[in-house]
């Protein structure tokens, strides 16, 4: 007994020292800024450029000094990726030289001239004919500017904006706001000398409004799907409640009736259908019990991310963090790793259990060992090796492209070392947990029989597995699809997302949906006889992902002007990524409450 709580403690250490290290080596991912923003007068203001492409291909980026644009005299530190998430987001910031003091006017000043020839004026027309916009920043604030413009009366002719007017907005030392104006246009054509300026002028007070947009994110067709959503999940809980009530209590008292005479109790085994006659099969372990327990351990480690993701932004204020929520979700994803091990561990361990009890009641079975290592490093490398399995290609198409968002071999070798140092031993950690204090035998509702019981034939296709499952994912993902609209437009366009009060209810009325639709769809299931609920609940939660799939390639041919290789390929595979995610979350959700109901109906049950 000592023993046990000195390996308990050793355990409980070593995972606690780890989250120690992952926060010192990580928390510098989720640090503000190397400036805290407040200025004297006359000090320097640094102009990032950060990178530039199609306007309608946002992810599609290149650096601003791949088109032929030239820097001020200004000389200043070099800047490098910062984060990792800054390299996710294809941040590449270069110093633009121009010189800008705090609260000091710059009249128009001449930075640069370039010559063009024919490879760079053919640069600039392929640019303009393709919308190109860049991006710069200013103490963190993200600034836009388009590069030139078709003539209106000749469609082949085409102008570089050649000045930038920033409006600098100051309160109490502090830079709140930046306005860029783009004017005197050149014509674009070979030999033509272009001289770049910019002027710079201080005025106005409120920051990061401008980029927040409260008319489109406070429409009321926003409220409306809202309060659609919440009034649709009260109705699935009623009906869950009338499940649980009205139907049970009558098949409860059926099945009292069958019992009350020998013959009538062999009339109920002969006659009588329904979801008591797959008592003694109802708890045996799915097929593939590893894969099942490592995509549950991974949904519910998913949930208590994207919650806590939720929450710290709600709370924090995030705008002005280049990449701040992605830094945050690395972090945070790799602190919970012992969650997501803990709860694949506990699940295998139940199913292993089961499966013994059931191998030692028949003549000839024997259950196989368990498989812990193999378990835990699977729990630990499933979602890492998903996510690169579809970032390489996606990767390998961008540096074809030159694109700013490729990642580097340093950039790989850092998410390599995340996952060797830090996500596989806490998931590890969380395994050994989940086995020592959850592998303990545990008395089921039902006695498992020693032989399955063979499956009748289902009355109607809609009782067929496939079916339930895939009608399971409708309600819940009629209980989101507005909400995702606005997370879309956000994603992929030029929104700032920051409504998160909004979508934290949208997460919980998706997350109580699916509950609610897959109990239900669990009482069908074994109301046809049928007891391989376990995958079908999983199943069914997880089909709200087909439907958001289908509704993002809705979004990208109606709602987007994307084209091109690189912004197709960069779409569909981080959807796939995204649907993904959200199979995970939705189906561990389906199968923690459909078991939980299971464990319910089948304890009231009197069984000889």
């Amino acid at each position: 007994m000592a023993s046990s709580e000195l390996k308990q403690r050793i355990a409980f250490l070593t995972w606690l020292l780890f989250c120690i290290y992952l926060w010192l080596s990580l928390a510098p991912l989720v640090s503000a800024d190397e400036h805290n923003h407040v200025y004297e007068d006359g000090e320097e203001v640094v102009v990032w450029m950060n990178t530039v492409g199609p306007y309608h291909n946002r992810q599609e980026t290149y650096s601003y000094f791949s088109l032929p644009f030239c820097r001020g005299p200004k000389e200043g530190i070099a800047h490098y990726h910062e984060t990792l998430g800054e390299a996710f987001q294809g941040v590449e910031l270069e110093l633009a030289g121009l010189d800008i003091d705090f609260n000091m006017p710059v009249r128009r000043t001449t930075y640069c001239r370039i010559v063009l020839t024919e490879d760079t004026a053919q640069q600039l027309i392929y640019a303009v004919q393709n919308q190109y916009w860049y991006q710069l920043f200013i103490d963190d604030l993200p600034v836009w500017g388009i590069v030139g413009e078709v003539s209106e009366s000749d469609s082949d002719r085409y102008y570089l904006w050649t000045h930038k007017r920033f409006q600098i907005g100051i309160n109490n030392g502090q830079i709140v706001d930046v306005n860029l104006t783009s004017a005197a246009k050149r014509l674009i054509r070979p030999g033509a000398r272009i001289a770049f300026s910019y002027e710079s002028d201080v005025p106005f007070d409120k920051r990061f409004d401008k980029y927040l947009d409260p008319s489109f994110f406070h429409h009321h067709i926003h409220w409306f799907s809202l309060c659609n959503s919440f009034a649709m999940a009260a109705f699935l809980v009623c009906l869950v409640a009338f499940l649980l009530t009205r139907l049970l209590r009558r098949d409860y008292s059926r099945y009292s009736r069958a019992e009350e005479s020998q013959w009538e109790l062999e009339r109920s085994f002969s006659d009588e259908f329904g979801w008591k006659q797959v008592y003694g099969d109802v708890f045996r372990p799915p097929a593939q019990p590893t894969t099942f327990s490592i995509l549950v351990g991974s949904g519910v480690q998913l949930s208590f991310v994207v919650l806590c993701l939720i929450l710290l932004a709600m709370s924090v204020d995030m705008n002005g963090e280049r990449a701040g929520l992605v830094s945050a979700a690395i972090f945070l994803y790799s602190a919970s790793s012992p969650i997501g091990g803990f709860v694949g561990a506990a699940l295998y361990s139940r199913f292993y259990l089961a499966s013994t009890a059931t191998s030692s009641s028949s003549n000839n079975g024997q259950a196989a060992s368990p498989r812990w290592i193999r378990q835990g490093v699977a729990q630990a490398l499933l979602p890492p090796s998903l996510i690169c399995g579809v970032a390489f290609p996606v990767n390998l198409v961008a540096v074809g492209y030159h694109s700013s968002r490729s990642l580097t071999p340093s950039q790989g070798l850092s998410v390599l070392a995340i996952v060797t140092f830090a996500l596989l031993p806490l998931s590890l950690i969380g395994t050994l947990l989940g086995r020592n204090l959850c592998g303990r035998p545990s008395k089921l509702p039902c006695r498992l029989n020693a032989v399955p019981r063979p499956l009748p034939e289902k009355r109607h296709c809609l009782a067929e597995p496939p079916i339930i499952c895939l009608l399971g994912g409708l309600l819940p993902f009629a209980s989101i699809f507005v909400e995702m609209y606005y997370v879309f437009t956000s994603f992929w366009a030029y929104k700032i997302y920051y409504v998160y009060g909004f979508s934290f209810l949208a997460f919980a009325l998706l997350l109580c949906a699916t509950a609610c639709v897959t109990i239900v769809c669990v009482y069908f299931l074994l109301n046809s006889e049928d007891y391989r609920w376990q995958w079908c609940s999983f199943m069914a939660g997880a089909s709200t992902a087909v439907y958001l799939y289908v509704y993002a390639v809705y979004y990208f041919f109606f709602k987007t002007r994307m084209y091109g290789l690189y912004q197709t390929a960069f779409y569909f595979s981080f959807m796939a990524l995204f649907c993904c995610g959200l199979a995970l979350i939705c189906g561990a959700v389906g199968f923690l409450a459909a078991s939980l109901f299971v464990r319910t109906i089948y304890a009231n049950v009197k069984t000889d």
